[in-house]
């Protein structure tokens, strides 16, 4: 039996957009009664056409439109594999061509398992049902039996909160109510393979952690795959042991998820970065380094770190400069400011060490975000200014050390 759960070979899908354009106005997708008043009208336009010698035909160019092209990858069974991208990248017309919503206009995907896929708050609902019945009618898509559906329905409901609603039909839910009922139905129906797009979007932060648990669960405990779509890179990071980086409509990188997460954040800061400086007041560089002042990439855990800037101030009043820590589930953890080490800003050139506070500094990677203001505006703003490791291996020497010991008695900014 091949350990392959979902295999994407070339798959593409076009679209033909903003199209047709009739008597200088847009052309618009047709309903059943325009199709029906337009076949009752036919033999008459006919007839004038023939009259007028033929029609315009400007403007009836057709616009085609890649929202995928020649993406190809593979998911092993029992993986967690997450898609990133920026939006438009492809990934929901990804999801939705392998749960068969749609077809792919070149290419295939195939798909070893019983799929159950989670596109949109509420997919897969008929509004008039009730909870109850919108359960049994998922589980009897599925393919599965009333009794299999049965012996589960009380945790499904359990774990949805909706246990007041269940005869409610869920055209009266909340979107959060129908996010929590979709999702449990998804998760607890068993399917081989479960399709997820952006489920955490809506949720409160306690059932975004459920979610994250039974997804964890389902994988790990019992075997199934799932494909995660999301915006949250925590939530990648967390969950995820692979990761499909796609790039207007193509794939952009695959690896671990660690690895496509960075590489996507480095992508879209990088593209932030140029739009906020202006007037050539900013960093010029940004750097970690160790305690002789050398530039390095990691640190050990529990030993000094430092950051030192360097910048230019070429206009303003008052400039303070200043930036921020974050760990690799992109959680700010510090604040850093010249205001708060007394330093003063003026034109000229400026170089600066800061010390950090490395106690807070756990194994893991770190990212540097930071900006040069005024009273008035900001001049340089950039979310990757910089980035580093934090190494475990002193980890099991650093039980019983006082937190005192641990902070460093210099200024925390050393002007150079």
């Amino acid at each position: 039996m091949s350990d392959i759960a979902i295999r994407v070979d070339n798959i593409g899908k076009r679209y033909h957009i903003g199209a047709l354009q009739q008597g200088g106005g847009r052309f618009r997708y047709r309903s059943l009664r325009d199709v029906i008043a337009h076949s009752a009208g036919t033999p008459f336009r006919a007839m004038r056409s023939l009259v007028s010698g033929g029609g315009d035909r400007k403007g009836n160019e057709e616009t085609i439109f890649w929202a995928l092209k020649e993406v190809s990858f593979n998911v092993k069974r029992g993986e967690i594999v997450g898609v990133i991208g920026r939006n438009g990248a492809g990934k929901s017309t990804l999801l939705k061509l392998l749960s068969r919503i749609t077809e792919p206009t070149c290419g295939f995907a195939e798909i070893y398992g019983r799929v159950g896929a989670l596109l949109e708050v509420g997919t897969g609902f008929h509004p008039e049902l009730t909870g109850r019945e919108n359960i049994y009618l998922n589980g009897a898509i599925l393919g599965m039996k009333r009794a299999e559906i049965a012996s589960r329905f009380d945790e499904i409901v359990a774990f949805a909160e909706v246990e007041k609603f269940i005869d409610t039909p869920v055209k009266h839910y909340s979107s959060g109510m129908y996010l929590r009922l979709a999702f449990a139905i998804a998760a607890h129906l068993e399917p081989e393979i479960l399709i997820v797009d952006e489920v955490l979007a809506v949720g409160d932060a306690e059932f975004q952690k459920k979610c994250l648990g039974k997804m964890q669960q389902i994988s790990a405990g019992e075997g199934r795959t799932v494909l995660f779509v999301s915006h949250n890179l925590a939530a990648v990071r967390q969950l995820c042991t692979r990761g499909v980086l796609l790039h207007a409509g193509q794939v952009a990188m695959t690896g671990t998820a660690n690895e496509v997460s960075d590489r996507y954040v480095h992508s879209m800061l990088a593209t932030r970065a140029d739009r906020f400086k202006r007037d050539s007041t900013g960093y010029t560089d940004v750097r970690a380094v160790n305690e002789e002042g050398r530039p390095t990439s990691s640190f050990t855990f529990g030993e000094p770190a430092f950051i030192e800037l360097d910048l230019r101030v070429n206009s303003g009043s008052d400039v303070q400069c200043g930036f921020t820590i974050y760990n690799q589930l992109d959680v700010p953890l510090l604040l850093c400011a010249s205001e708060y080490g007394g330093v003063r800003l003026d034109h000229g050139d400026h170089r600066f060490r800061v010390c950090l506070p490395y106690e807070m500094l756990r194994p893991g990677s770190y990212r540097i975000e930071g900006a040069v203001w005024d009273k008035e505006s900001v001049f340089h703003q950039d979310n990757f200014l910089c980035s580093f490791l934090v190494v475990a291996d002193r980890l099991n020497e650093m039980h019983g050390r006082s937190s005192e010991a641990l902070f460093v008695s210099r200024e925390p900014w050393a002007k150079l």
